[in-house]
């Protein structure tokens, strides 16, 4: 059998910001009430992070909580607990209106860091990225050039970036665009 690897293993680009691949990670979709406790008590079970609230990221490490939709999270774990974490919420949830997905396998996730990753995101993104707008621990559901995405900040020069892994290449090479040195916007 095939040894699992992430979409770009080892892709970094040390540019205007650092851009890298994150390598393995656990990330399942979870539909339901987000308002009902068993969800609340499953999730961050799970997670083993508060719940986020609307537009929040709440991640520590290899575990968050992405408020994803009104009715979605995207739960963060390490790559070898989604299965298991998976059917575990499935447990929890029993006899609820749910849906609990491990996607892990289908999306990516890219960093940037480094004091430009705002601009360099900004370059991509027609979301708002003004630091009033867009903070640490807030999440985003929005495209980056033609491709569907999602991002949060880690923290004031971190971002988190999640793509579907058939874009993983087009979006790579998006990232390293936007981060050539050469290239600077100097806006925020």
């Amino acid at each position: 059998m095939a040894e699992t690897t992430s979409a770009l293993p080892g892709a970094r680009f040390d540019g205007a910001v650092l851009i890298e691949e994150a390598g393995l990670r656990g990330m399942i979709t979870l539909k339901g009430d987000l308002a009902a406790t068993r969800l609340h008590s499953a999730a961050t079970g799970v997670a083993g992070v508060d719940f986020p609230g609307q537009g929040e990221a709440n991640c520590v490490g290899e575990h968050g909580l992405c408020w994803m939709a009104p009715d979605e999270l995207l739960i963060l774990v390490p790559y070898a607990r989604a299965a298991e974490d998976s059917a575990a919420i499935a447990t929890a949830l029993a006899g609820t209106h749910h849906l609990v997905t491990n996607v892990s396998d289908a999306r990516v996730i890219f960093t940037a860091a480094g004091p430009a990753a705002r601009e360099v995101l900004a370059k991509l993104t027609p979301a708002d990225l003004h630091p009033d707008s867009f903070r640490p621990g807030q999440f985003r559901r929005t495209r980056l050039a033609q491709a569907p995405a999602a991002y949060w900040m880690r923290d004031a020069e971190t971002f988190e970036i999640i793509a579907f892994r058939s874009m993983a290449a087009y979006v790579f090479d998006l990232l390293v665009g936007a981060a050539n040195p050469a290239a600077p916007v100097g806006r925020y």
